[in-house]
């Protein structure tokens, strides 16, 4: 760990981007959603947006001048002005959203499996599917996505492990440990790790979760030995 943040509101982060020192920040929940903004190390969102009450928020992503954001079960995706934090649009999605990141050519999503979709990013059309394994088994319970250094780095929901995937494959090449920055919330089962977005140019991140008192930015470490690494993702 390099430096640990305040994570503004404490909200229950979905999904996380960062733009040089703007943080962008989905938070969730059935009439608490929203979609929000703030200066890195700020105390307090200088901008936020609430969703309808029927809209349970996830993942976010920029795409070009885009920024989508989905949704739990509702089968919408928004898309929003990301300086005025407004809804520009909504548009159908053909599955439960989870996690979201823009790569150098398309758009990718999780929904909690272990198969991430490849998706138009003006529209988010499905365009093909990739099957991440590790070590030939499969890794399901991915959630939020971020893509940094050629690979997509997700957050296995629950668990205090991020993987990072080839997307020509769906190998995972990469398993890191996020012991060091794991918070303890006695007695709150939701306040897991979710909350993955990569600094520009530095190959560094920024970790949270849901309902947590900080943001931890960190240098990526691989665990342990393949075959032990395996078994922790995949057991």
């Amino acid at each position: 760990m390099l430096r640990r943040l305040p994570h503004p509101g404490r909200g229950f982060t979905q999904g996380l981007i960062v733009g040089r020192e703007m943080v962008w920040e989905s938070t969730g929940g059935y009439g608490q959603s929203a979609l929000r903004r703030y200066r890195l190390g700020a105390q307090r969102a200088e901008a936020e947006a609430p969703l309808p009450p029927e809209l349970f928020a996830e993942g976010i992503c920029r795409a070009g001048a885009q920024l989508w954001q989905l949704t739990w079960r509702e089968r919408v995706a928004l898309r929003w002005d990301a300086r005025r934090l407004e809804v520009l649009d909504k548009v159908p999605f053909n599955r439960e959203g989870w996690g979201i990141c823009a790569t150098n050519s398309s758009v990718l999503t999780s929904d909690g499996t272990s198969e991430l979709v490849r998706r138009d990013p003006a529209t988010l059309a499905p365009l093909g599917l990739i099957r991440v394994r590790c070590d030939g088994q499969r890794v399901s319970d991915l959630n939020d996505l971020e893509w940094a250094g050629g690979r997509v780095w997700a957050n296995l929901f629950g668990k205090r492990y991020l993987v990072g995937i080839d997307p020509g494959s769906g190998a995972v090449t990469d398993i890191v440990d996020a012991k060091a920055v794991m918070e303890r919330h006695w007695g709150d089962r939701e306040a897991v790790l979710n909350g993955v977005a990569a600094l520009p140019g530095t190959g560094e991140f920024l970790l949270t979760g849901k309902g947590w008192r900080s943001m931890y930015h960190v240098r990526l470490a691989e665990t342990g030995a393949p075959e032990q690494a395996a078994r922790l993702v995949t057991g």
